[in-house]
């Protein structure tokens, strides 16, 4: 039976560009993909220009003077271009490729740790993050308050998996440095209030950071509405390649800041007694960058972009609402997160009475079912509400409502299977 809901895509089409969600598993079931928090799947036009650059324009970038140097400089260099154009960036210069969104977070922390006044983070200054943080945006705070003797501090969760902003004149304060927190939770799915929590960061002159990791695939991103001072996100989980990540970050800052890795193509010159430094964004990527990733990524900005970031978010907006609506009617589930769509991403942790969610996951999967189960880097989530680990279901541009009744009736199974 064909489910139709207000604002879905054409799912039809748009899996067609997919190879992988074609395939059949464990004796001819066809694949379910619901993992996709951790990470997306790729579609061809992705695939093609990452084939056409290691078999046509494969070489290191701004060294060269041979023509495939200068392509493989123009395809990188125009990828650039690209995602300063998706995010609104005010300069191209202000977009700075790393290896994921993990790096791009611990290279803000490290900035900061070795920066001058304005801006370095000591034993007098604090740190602030939340409760719903991914690891990557709360040990390298930790690091960095450990190293500098500064206070790490965080804003709580309620009971029904948003952000408790009640006491936030206590939290961020006259001695705040730096506000860093997710833009959408990767396992409550929270959208959180971001004006609130710049509002009063800008109010005491600290640094924000968003991790956008769960928002960039799935809604559109304008840094400069953000009015952040550093954003992140990372690749694979935006139908682009593994290994390549992005940090925004604003043109002043990015000046003043000293670099993180040293080596070559960041420098401007080298003695041996001291070196000086490229401008941004060069001036933080050293060494080799990550070239075919980079110009895979412009690739799947190119896609997502022609299909509309709004209409991204309208569908999957659509299917989460759906899934929640389905989940809710499993008798012992229990939602970790937000129990309807408003102010929602596109994963849907659960638990599922007493039955542990590796158990539930297995499961699943030996019925094609795609879940994620475990803490999901989020172990502080789990410790709040009393739970060693939950199942998430996380939804995308191609996910349809017949693959969350696929999901519900696994459910059913499980159930079933565990008595």
């Amino acid at each position: 039976m064909t489910i139709l809901l207000p604002g879905l895509l054409d799912t039809d089409a748009i899996r067609k560009d997919f190879p992988i969600l074609d395939r059949v598993v464990h004796d001819g079931k066809k694949l379910v993909y619901l993992d996709n928090a951790a990470t997306s799947q790729k579609p061809r036009q992705v695939l093609d220009v990452l084939n056409a650059h290691y078999e046509r324009h494969n070489a290191n970038v701004h060294r060269g003077v041979h023509v495939l140097a200068e392509e493989a400089t123009a395809l990188y260099e125009g990828a650039r271009d690209k995602i300063a154009a998706f995010i609104n960036a005010p300069s191209r210069d202000e977009v700075i490729f790393t290896k994921n969104a993990s790096e791009s977070l611990n290279l803000v922390a490290n900035m900061l740790a070795w920066a001058d006044e304005p801006y370095r983070v000591d034993h007098e200054t604090e740190i602030v993050i939340t409760e719903m943080e991914h690891h990557s945006n709360i040990v390298p705070w930790q690091l960095l308050a450990q190293r500098s003797g500064a206070k790490l501090k965080w804003f709580g969760l309620t009971d029904d998996g948003r952000l408790d902003l009640s006491n936030i004149d206590e939290i961020i304060t006259e001695k705040t440095k730096v506000v860093s927190f997710v833009l959408v939770s990767n396992i409550l799915g929270t959208v959180n209030p971001v004006e609130a929590i710049v509002r009063r960061a800008q109010e005491v002159g600290a640094l924000v950071v968003v991790d956008a990791s769960q928002a960039a695939p799935h809604m559109p991103l304008d840094v400069q509405a953000l009015q952040a001072d550093f954003v992140a996100f990372t690749g694979h989980k935006m139908c682009g390649p593994d290994g390549i990540g992005v940090l925004w970050g604003r043109q002043e800052l990015l000046e003043d800041l000293p670099p993180f890795l040293g080596g070559g193509e960041m420098i401007e010159t080298v003695s041996m007694h001291s070196s000086t430094y490229a401008p941004a964004p060069h001036k933080f990527e050293a060494g080799t960058p990550p070239i075919a990733q980079a110009v895979g990524l412009g690739a799947a900005v190119d896609y997502l972009t022609s299909i509309g970031m709004e209409n991204i978010a309208r569908h999957e907006h659509a299917i989460t609402e759906y899934a929640i609506r389905r989940l809710q009617e499993v008798p012992d589930l229990r939602i970790i997160g937000p129990t309807t769509a408003e102010d929602r991403g596109a994963a849907v942790s659960f638990t599922l009475g007493d039955i542990h969610p590796h158990d539930v996951g297995q499961v699943l999967d030996e019925q094609g079912i795609a879940v994620r189960v475990g803490h999901h880097c989020a172990r502080p989530v789990c410790l709040r509400y009393g739970i060693p680990a939950t199942t998430r279901a996380s939804f995308y541009l191609y996910s349809t409502p017949g693959e969350v009744d696929a999901l519900i009736e696994g459910l059913e199974h499980v159930r079933n299977f565990f008595g």
